[in-house]
C-alpha cells in the first residue's frame, strides 16, 4: 500500500485486523472498547463518515495513524505506517515522506453549566456505588452540558487543568482538557488512584482522610503526575488489579523506588477499590437484614 491508502483505509477496518469488535452503532459512530488501555464501558468510538476516532474515556482522538502510534506507543509516523502495513497484511511503499495534515477534532461538548451537585438521580447513581452523598458532594459538581445536539447532566470531577471527568448511569467521559487531580490535605503522604470513583470509594471506606490524594483520572496520565509526586516521601498506590494498572504501578516504582506501596492486595480480589466497596455494602446489608429477622422472630417467640 501507498501511504495514501493507508490514510483512506477504515479505521473500522483496521480495529477488525487487529481484533477489536464494535459493542454497537448508531449512525455513523461506531463505539468499541479502548484496544490500547483496560476500558469497562465502551468509550472508544469512530465516526466512520470522518474516518476518526475519539476516545472520550482518555480525552483524546485522531486518525488511524494516530492510532497505531499508541499501539505501539511510537510518535514516528514511518514505524505507525509500517505497523499499520503488518497487521492489515499489506507491505507498504516509503519512496518519500508523507506529507499529511493533522486531524482537528471538532467540540464534542458544548453549553456546559457547572453547578452544586444536588441531583436525586446522581446522588441515588453513586449511592448505589456505595459512595455516600455527604463525601460525593464535598468533591465533586453537578455538569450539565449538550453532546450531539441532546441535553445531559451527569457527576463531575474536576481536575488541575479546568477539565472535568464525567459520570451518570449511562456514560463515562471527559471534558477536556484532561489531567490529574490533587487534593491536598498537607501531608508527606499521597494516595494514588486511577479514577475519582476508587477515590471517592477510598474515603467511604475510611482511607486517605489524612494523606494527600492524586487521581491520575487515566493511567495515561501518570507522567503527569511526577511533578507533584516528585514532592512525597511515601507513595500509596490503589491502582487496579488488572494489566494496565500493573504497568502504571511499575512505572512509578522505577520512577520512585521504596516510595511507592502497592496496596492493591487490600481489595483483591476485586479489580478496583469500588467493586471491594460495593461488595463490602453488600456483605454489610445483608448481615443487617439477617439480624432484623433474626431480631423479630426471637420478638415473636
Amino acid at each position: 500500500m501507498s501511504i495514501e491508502e493507508i490514510r483512506d483505509m477504515p479505521v473500522t477496518d483496521f480495529l477488525h485486523k487487529l481484533g477489536e469488535k464494535p459493542v454497537r452503532q448508531r449512525g455513523n459512530e461506531v463505539w468499541y472498547h479502548a484496544p490500547y488501555r483496560s476500558d469497562k464501558t465502551p468509550s472508544f468510538c469512530v465516526n466512520t463518515k470522518k474516518n476518526i476516532w475519539n476516545d472520550f474515556g482518555a480525552g483524546m482522538g485522531g486518525d488511524i495513524f494516530t492510532l497505531a502510534g499508541l499501539m505501539i506507543n511510537s510518535s514516528d509516523f514511518m514505524a505507525q505506517a509500517r505497523y499499520i502495513g503488518e497487521v492489515t497484511d499489506n507491505p507498504i511503499e516509503c519512496s518519500k515522506p508523507p506529507v499529511y495534515e493533522q486531524v482537528e477534532n471538532e467540540p464534542l461538548f458544548t453549553d456546559v453549566e457547572v453547578k452544586s451537585l444536588n441531583h436525586p438521580a446522581l446522588l441515588g447513581y453513586l449511592r448505589e456505588r456505595g459512595i455516600s452523598s455527604d463525601i460525593a458532594t464535598a468533591h465533586c459538581m453537578e455538569i450539565h452540558y449538550r453532546l450531539h445536539g441532546k441535553n445531559y447532566f451527569a457527576v463531575g470531577f474536576p481536575n488541575e487543568s479546568g477539565g472535568y471527568e464525567i459520570r451518570n448511569k449511562f456514560f463515562k467521559g471527559s471534558i477536556p482538557p484532561k489531567a490529574v487531580s490533587l487534593i491536598s490535605n498537607g501531608s508527606t503522604a499521597v494516595n494514588v488512584y486511577e479514577g475519582f470513583i476508587d477515590f471517592l470509594s477510598g474515603l467511604t471506606l475510611g482511607y486517605g482522610r489524612k494523606e494527600d490524594n492524586l487521581v491520575l483520572n487515566s493511567v495515561a496520565n501518570k507522567e503527569k503526575a511526577y511533578k507533584h509526586l516528585d514532592g512525597y516521601d511515601c507513595i500509596n498506590c490503589w491502582l487496579d488489579n488488572d494489566k494496565a494498572g500493573q504497568q502504571c504501578l511499575e512505572a512509578l516504582k522505577n520512577q520512585y523506588g521504596e516510595k511507592v506501596k502497592d496496596l492493591s492486595f487490600v481489595f483483591r480480589p476485586y479489580n478496583d477499590v469500588n467493586e471491594y466497596l460495593q461488595q463490602d455494602s453488600s456483605e454489610h446489608q445483608l448481615s443487617l437484614t439477617n439480624k432484623q429477622q433474626t431480631n423479630k422472630t426471637n420478638l415473636n417467640l
